[in-house]
């Protein structure tokens, strides 16, 4: 790999233990003003200071994100459909030269393995992986699920791999049972999405396990933008990630913070 890939995957991953904790804000791109992010500077803001990366997308970045904010950004370079309508059938929507221009760690794009346009995604990531090696810019390919794939370590192994294969330098995937076998069979490091919003204890659970099974990071985005104490939620997460915490003892950590955030 080249030194300029090298580092900005040394931005996204924190060299003291490898680990990074991803905030996910780019949903509008496909659900418009999602529930916590109806006004995304309100809610990415308190946020930044205890996220390692964050996940965006241009038009949000542009106008939502601090510019003097020294945090790396992993940008959504695909898209092209909506809730309304399959979304798999997604394309490219930015250009190397803007993500350059907005001097990214990375771009994200969607693979929908088994999906009606699953050639369609693959491809994509493939050019995408192609252009982007001539920057030394990383991509991270997450496998999105259909409506009919089950999330399970089969599936999911063969969507990580397939993304591993073309090229992809970080896969993003859901945690599920046997997660350590689809770790095991993927050579570039493997983040979890934090999926739906779920209760806090679950959601810290979720994170434990799936770091615990081999996981490199963490890419959560509604399990804390939408949690009534977003700050305790992140700073929870935060201490799993990256001080070793256990699930219980980060829940314990959460219903401290919620106290203060509450009476904030």
């Amino acid at each position: 790999m080249s030194w300029g890939l090298d580092n900005r995957l040394s931005r996204i991953f924190q060299p003291s233990n490898g680990r990074t904790l991803m905030l996910a804000v780019d949903h509008g791109y496909f659900q418009g003003p999602t529930s916590g992010l109806e006004v995304p500077k309100d809610a990415i803001t308190p946020l930044l200071p205890y996220a390692d990366t964050l996940m965006v997308t241009r038009g949000v970045l542009r106008r939502c994100v601090d510019p003097n904010s020294k945090i790396p950004v992993v940008l959504r370079v695909s898209g092209g459909t909506s809730i309304l309508k399959e979304l798999s059938n997604e394309g490219l929507t930015t250009s190397i030269e803007d993500a350059i221009r907005l001097n990214v760690s990375g771009v994200a794009i969607s693979i929908f393995v088994g999906s009606e346009y699953e050639r369609q995604t693959l491809l994509n990531l493939s050019k995408l992986v192609d252009t982007c090696e001539r920057y030394g810019i990383p991509v991270l390919a997450v496998t999105a699920v259909g409506r009919d794939m089950n999330r399970d370590a089969r599936y999911l192994s063969l969507c990580c791999r397939i993304a591993t294969e073309i090229g992809a330098h970080i896969v993003k995937t859901y945690y599920c049972e046997n997660f350590d076998k689809i770790v095991k069979s993927s050579p570039v490091p493997i983040v979890i999405a934090g999926g739906k919003k779920i209760p806090e204890k679950a959601a810290l659970d979720l994170a434990y396990n799936a770091l615990r099974d081999g996981a490199l990071g963490v890419d959560m985005g509604r399990n804390i933008f939408q949690s009534k104490y977003p700050v305790a939620m992140i700073r929870s997460v935060r201490a799993i990630v990256h001080e070793n915490a256990t699930s219980k003892e980060a829940f314990v950590l959460f219903n401290k913070l919620r106290r203060k955030e509450k009476d904030s």
